[in-house]
């Protein structure tokens, strides 16, 4: 395809297989009404807040769409089928006010947070929906949007009755609501959800997005960290390697008290990296856990909770280091959930065992070539190999 004929990228982000999808998308979505099955999704902007959109998600066909939105269902399938689910997502975009859930919208999205498996839902445009997609580094990518004048719920679809259970408690801190949902085994995609419609806590309002997945990740991972903090130490260094998409997930577990660290290595022509050099940063954490927001933002919470969820799969604790790099080619910014479900996949195959960290480190130099600048910029490695213990990163008495 022609470059300049592209209307995801018009020259300047990528060119192929799914922006050709997209075009034909485009051509059939040129309408100011759209009824389709929404996988259920919905989305919550943050631009003006607290006066934001908030947006139903709709394909313009009928049938089963529930993979659509649902990254934890998405581990075998490319980059390309993901963005094609994503692109035929169609936002109609409703002004409200974050504060007042109450709103015959807000209650629709409410609505639609709830349901399990996908409803038919029909919205009505101001003006047809612009050939241009939603991309963003915390959420997945939607396909066209505009403004809406109305929108319609016009099916139902099962309801889990712990979702049913906790939207109906009043009394229950949004905390206690995301710990007893985790616990029941909700997807933590449909959490995020549940939270950011307002579904969820004692004084409800509408959380965008991009902040709700964050803090989903965020609170399941701490609940799980205070449990793993009683687990005894793991008794060997573990080594995970996985590779997806142009993208290296490495990680050591090592025999010490529950620590973390996060880096991410971007090459030149990614996503985030325009520049000649490779750019490498890593942040981390102590037993105690942090107070300040992560440098390396909505990742590292991502990368945290699936670490976590497998060191309290094993009953064991340790200081785990992970780090991601990112290859040239790898352009588009499609959401943390694929740093969140590649580290539970990587977790899920069996790891490499070794008798000292250096063996660790020496076999990931045998998957990558960055390995004397990852030591440079790991902050838990450097107090490693100097053979010290973790008392002063942790602030352990």
């Amino acid at each position: 395809m022609d470059e300049k004929l592209c209307l995801i990228c018009r020259g300047r982000m990528f060119c192929g297989k799914s922006c050709r999808a997209f075009e034909h998308e485009i051509r059939i979505t040129y309408s100011t009404e759209i009824f389709g099955s929404s996988p259920p999704s919905i989305f919550i902007g943050r631009k003006n807040y607290p006066e934001v959109y908030a947006c139903p998600a709709v394909p313009p066909f009928v049938g089963d769409t529930e993979i659509y939105d649902r990254p934890e269902n998405w581990g075998e399938l490319s980059i390309d089928e993901i963005l094609n689910f994503r692109y035929s997502l169609i936002l109609g975009q409703f002004r409200v006010d974050v504060r007042k859930p109450e709103t015959k919208i807000a209650e629709l999205i409410q609505e639609l947070s709830l349901y399990e498996k996908p409803v038919d839902v029909e919205v009505i445009f101001e003006k047809p929906p612009r050939p241009k997609v939603a991309l963003d580094e915390h959420h997945a990518p939607f396909g066209p949007f505009a403004p809406a004048r109305r929108a319609r719920i016009c099916s139902s679809s099962r309801v889990p009755k712990v979702v049913e259970d906790v939207y109906e408690s009043r009394d229950l801190k949004s905390t206690d609501a995301i710990k007893i949902l985790y616990e029941k085994r909700i997807p933590v995609s449909h959490i995020q959800k549940l939270l950011s419609s307002g579904s969820l806590g004692i004084k409800r309002k509408l959380v965008p997005t991009r902040w709700a997945i964050t803090a989903v990740d965020d609170t399941v991972s701490k609940l799980l960290i205070d449990e793993i903090r009683d687990f005894p130490i793991l008794d060997e260094y573990r080594v995970f390697v996985h590779k997806k998409a142009r993208n290296l997930f490495m990680a050591v577990l090592i025999p010490r008290v529950w620590s973390f660290e996060w880096g991410e290595a971007w090459f030149p022509n990614t996503t985030w990296n325009f520049g000649r050099k490779v750019v490498v940063e890593c942040d981390s954490e102590g037993f105690y856990g942090r107070s300040d927001y992560a440098t390396l933002g909505g990742c590292y919470y991502s990368a945290r909770l699936g670490t976590v969820e497998f060191l309290q799969s094993i009953k064991r604790q340790a200081t785990a280091i992970l780090w991601r790099e990112i290859y040239p080619g790898f352009k588009i910014p499609i959401g943390v959930w694929f740093v969140r479900e590649n580290v539970r996949e990587m977790f899920s195959k069996k790891p490499e065992v070794f008798d000292s960290l250096k063996d660790a480190v020496d076999y990931l130099a045998s998957h990558s070539n960055l390995i004397e600048e990852w030591k440079r910029n790991s902050k838990l490695l450097r107090f490693l190999e100097g053979q010290k213990t973790l008392c002063s990163f942790s602030g352990e008495r």
